[in-house]
């Protein structure tokens, strides 16, 4: 890019006719677009403004925008914008300010030639709204946020794309006939799978809603769903979107309340879904790995619940059921985004079930595999890696993992050290650890929950939004608080509930170090041996040290296991 000009002008038909008439790239140029008043924006890329600034006047939705700020460059192409429009599409819609009134189906990830060469240079424009107010943050700031992480306007990679045109491809013209289907998407930590779910719900309430301008949108990646009636299958069609754990759902319900055509109350857990009365077309269900078997729940109001919802739904209380099966009851089809590996507690879905879930929906051709990493700079081979060593596999000892971070510590006080210094730097920089230690402080600021090295700790205060949390930096995160987040740098702590058996050369589990009490209790059918819940716990650490997207410090406290671990990753 060379040096990027604004024009501000009046959102007004006589006002855009004259200053169309004023310059020949006024009608003849690509250009980047906003149409804005105090509270709404809409972000739009053209090769002729003046004319398709006159199309938006005659739009109903834009009615009451005030102001246009058309953005010039002699370098921009085609290209070049759809990228840019892409870009400030998600940062407003992030940053707060207004609320964003495009549709999602039109954000672009494409490559194109010097590509990181304009990204670089769009930091100029970025600079210049922020400068100007129509931004209030700072990109980074923007960047780090949940509304960022979580937002419906996110940029889908190639993978995510086609499998969100293959659901619609194969949902759309059945939402409301029966029999119903259970599709399933399947990935590993940090390749989109609640992206997907957010992205789709948008979506779907965009195609539903569309209105003739909508379908002029040719750019859209999923332009033929607006073009060929797929608007009246979805008319007024039931749909939610199920996410079990609350931290989790409370964050994406704040993002749903900044959307324009999305409503908190389409977030749910299972019993809400229940407890609504309603039949749903579709239920969407996030980490549907962490749905509920019948098992002693959290609470005693939870394990009432679970029985008077069994005996609502299948005349009786049949400890055979789980949440899964409530969801199948309340809706024709449902969508599943899970992780077969992330299952962390007895009393979620056993793998087996899950497993099978997988293979069901592969042998009816409506399994969706998410491989790539849009998390960890460290990438899909990082996490296979990390899963080996975890499981006992043993795999040849690596030591770089190339742009990715990663640090094996012999000192606790030195990877405490090294957090504090990476969030100063980047933000977003935690201490997260299994659960090795009981939890007494019970959110008391003045008890420690346990010591490391003469060094007292703390686990986390709240159990919801903790990574954002004002205290969250001086505390230590647990499995609860940190699975579906996203952390810049993450400071693991491997608990004393694992060590390492010499004479068998195998990580052990010590049940009596392992302070979840549900975490190793037995279900009403099932006693779980130690190396059951060893599964468990192995699958707690994956999580855990596949949080940070730049880099994973980790500290290991049991001194055999420190010893076995340390031939895995790089020394600090």
């Amino acid at each position: 890019m060379t040096s990027s000009r604004f024009e501000k002008l009046p959102f007004a038909k006589d006002t855009i006719e004259v200053w169309g008439n004023t310059d020949p790239r006024n009608r003849n140029w690509p250009v980047v677009y906003t149409i804005f008043n105090d509270k709404q924006i809409y972000v739009g890329e053209t090769t002729n403004a003046a004319s398709r600034l006159g199309q938006h006047l005659g739009s109903q939705s834009k009615n009451g925008l005030k102001d246009v700020r058309v953005i010039f460059d002699d370098s921009f192409n085609k290209s070049v914008c759809l990228d840019l429009e892409s870009h400030l599409i998600r940062y407003f819609a992030a940053d707060e300010k207004f609320n964003v009134l495009n549709g999602n189906g039109g954000i672009s990830d494409a490559d194109y030639f010097e590509r990181d060469k304009y990204r670089e240079a769009f930091k100029t424009v970025f600079d210049e709204l922020l400068e100007s107010g129509m931004l209030t943050r700072s990109v980074p700031e923007i960047v780090n946020s949940d509304l960022f992480k979580y937002s419906p306007f996110k940029a889908l990679n190639t993978e995510q794309a086609v499998a969100i045109n293959e659901i619609l491809e194969g949902l759309l013209p059945v939402i409301k006939q029966d029999p119903g289907q259970t599709f399933v998407v399947q990935g590993d930590p940090g390749t989109g799978k609640t992206i997907v779910a957010v992205y789709l719900m948008k979506l779907l309430n965009d195609i539903e809603h569309a209105t003739d301008e909508d379908a002029l949108e040719s750019n859209s990646v999923f332009s033929d769903f607006f073009l060929e009636g797929y608007k009246e299958a979805l008319h007024g069609a039931k749909i939610g979107l199920i996410v079990p754990q609350q931290s989790l759902r409370k964050t994406i319900k704040k993002v749903f309340d900044r959307t324009p055509g999305l409503s908190a109350d389409q977030i749910m857990k299972p019993a809400e879904a229940v407890k609504s009365g309603e039949y749903f077309d579709l239920l969407i269900v996030d980490e549907a790995h962490r749905l509920k078997q019948r098992a002693n729940q959290a609470s005693a109001m939870q394990n009432t619940e679970f029985a008077e919802i069994n005996k609502k739904l299948f005349g009786v209380d049949d400890k055979s059921k789980n949440q899964l099966d409530w969801l199948k009851e309340i809706s024709r089809h449902q969508l599943l985004l899970l992780d077969t590996l992330q299952t962390v507690q007895p009393m979620d879905l056993p793998p087996a079930a899950t497993m099978d879930l997988v293979r069901t929906a592969d042998r009816n051709g409506i399994l969706y595999r998410l491989r790539s990493q849009m998390r960890l700079v460290g990438g899909e081979d990082y996490i296979d890696y990390v899963g080996q060593v975890f499981s006992g596999t043993q795999p040849a000892p690596k030591s770089n993992f190339g742009k990715y971070d990663v640090k094996f510590f012999e000192s606790f006080k030195d990877l405490d050290q090294a957090i504090r210094d990476k969030n100063h730097e980047h933000k977003l920089a935690r201490l997260v650890a299994g659960y090795g230690w009981k939890w007494i402080s019970k959110g008391n600021k003045d008890i420690a929950d346990y010591e490391i090295e003469g060094v007292p700790l703390t686990w986390n205060r709240t159990a919801t939004d903790w990574i954002n949390s004002k205290t969250s930096s001086e505390e230590v995160g647990s499995i609860h608080t940190v699975q579906g987040y996203d952390l810049n740098y993450a400071g693991v702590i491997v608990g004393p509930e694992l060590g390492f058996d010499e004479p068998t050369q195998k990580i052990v589990f010590y049940k009596e170090n392992y302070h979840d009490a549900k975490g190793k209790q037995n279900n009403p059918d099932k006693v779980f041996t130690d190396d059951e819940l060893l599964e468990f716990v192995a699958n707690i650490y994956r999580v855990l040290l596949t949080r940070g997207i730049l880099g994973t410090y980790i500290y290991v406290v049991d001194p055999s296991l420190r010893k076995y671990l340390a031939q895995y990753f790089p020394h600090a």
